[in-house]
């Protein structure tokens, strides 16, 4: 028995099994989006943390979201890259638990941050003339710990748990490390686990959802009972960028979850669906809420046209 639980700290990846053609594609597609994500992401941050204009709660809440995504990219991409030009299929465990607890940091923060969002849009289009008194610079910092401290405590429990048990596997055989893969290694009894985690799930659902569900509905309304086009129209736009954006990180997020319950499901339309929930919003995101804001794309417009063609 002492045998059963002296399992080496190395970590074996069966989810890459790229043939040799594939490889090349595979580097590209993963360094390139990498590259745009940090790139996106970054230019997004620097242009609401350096002009003072933006330091506005809506700016103020979505700088969280940029952030959040490259939490996300980062904890991925540089070991999804590494393993495809080296051929490399291992990890140490401890690596490989700090991997899994910033991918559902990410995953937390999605769903959080755009429901605060969601109630910024709300309280500004359905209540504009209380909308300075209501949210006020300090009322969105409390905003913004309350949603990180959600954020952490949900996932540091999780990761507790997980730790606790003892392990007696090394094989995993998903692409990343997340909490169901490390569960795979247990030899213990993991229901209180598998409770935890669902009751999580469905917590933030519930919440994020409603909120969401809520918020969006009562903004159509106000739109459709506006008399000014030009209100009902932007507050539209805005409406559907950012149901689009969370429909997907909805979609692919509770796919990648449903999939590890069901077991006829293909292990590589599981993988895909998975590294699509990491990299795709991470891309989509500063576009969408960045570029499609008016104030920050006129100033990112005027930072390159500045220091590209300087007069």
């Amino acid at each position: 028995m002492d045998n059963l639980y002296n399992t080496s700290s190395t970590l074996v990846f069966t989810g890459f099994n790229l043939p040799v053609e594939s490889v090349a594609p595979a580097f590209l597609f993963a360094t390139l989006s990498y590259m745009v994500i940090l790139f996106c992401n970054l230019i997004l941050i620097l242009t609401i943390v350096l002009n003072k204009t933006l330091h506005q709660p809506m700016h103020l809440i979505l700088l969280n979201l940029p952030i959040n995504d490259l939490i996300g990219s980062t904890a991925l991409l540089p070991y999804v890259i590494k393993e495809i030009l080296t051929n490399s299929r291992t990890m140490q465990y401890s690596a490989c638990v700090i991997q899994a607890f910033f991918l559902h940091i990410y995953a937390a923060g999605s769903v959080f941050i755009l429901s605060a969002m969601a109630y910024d849009r709300y309280i500004a289009i359905c209540n504009p003339l209380k909308y300075h008194t209501v949210m006020t610079n300090t009322h969105i910092m409390r905003v913004i710990t309350v949603v990180w401290i959600c954020i952490i405590v949900l996932i540091g429990v999780l990761f507790v748990l997980l730790l606790r048990l003892p392990r007696c596997r090394s094989v995993i055989t998903s692409p990343y490390c997340d909490n169901p893969s490390l569960l795979t290694l247990v030899c213990g009894n993991t229901t209180i686990n598998n409770i935890y985690g669902l009751l999580t799930v469905a917590l933030t659902q519930v919440m994020a959802n409603g909120i969401i569900v809520y918020t969006y509905l009562q903004i159509l309304v106000a739109c459709f009972r506006s008399k000014r086009s030009d209100t009902k129209a932007k507050a539209l736009q805005t409406c559907a960028t950012h149901l689009t954006v969370f429909l997907l990180l909805e979609c692919l997020g509770l796919f990648t979850i449903i999939s590890y319950r069901l077991e006829n499901i293909s292990p590589h339309l599981r993988r895909f669906m998975g590294l699509s929930a990491l990299i795709f919003p991470p891309t989509l995101n500063p576009i969408i809420y960045g570029l499609k804001t008016k104030e920050i794309r006129e100033k990112v417009f005027h930072f390159f046209k500045r220091k590209i063609l300087p007069s």
